[in-house]
């Protein structure tokens, strides 16, 4: 099921997302920001995890583990 929505975004973000559909980056508008909302929802989870390493660790090897993640950007694309 999709829920239709209505949001407004500066001209430079809407600029942005035409130019990525006209690369075919994406197929449309609503891909780009479901698309966008998905890595965002992932990057959440994964800063959850590591603030749960970092609080509840006590292998010192995810010590290390957790310190690596909060200072490695990971790609979250599909």
């Amino acid at each position: 099921m999709t829920i239709q929505i209505t949001v407004r975004l500066p001209d430079e973000l809407v600029a942005f997302v035409d130019a990525q559909i006209e690369r075919g980056a994406v197929s449309s508008r609503a891909d780009a920001v479901a698309k966008a909302l998905v890595r965002e929802r992932r990057r959440q989870a994964a800063l959850a995890d590591v603030a749960i390493l970092r609080r509840e660790a006590t292998d010192p090897d995810l010590d290390a583990l957790a310190e690596y993640g909060t200072s490695h950007p990971v790609a979250l694309d599909d």
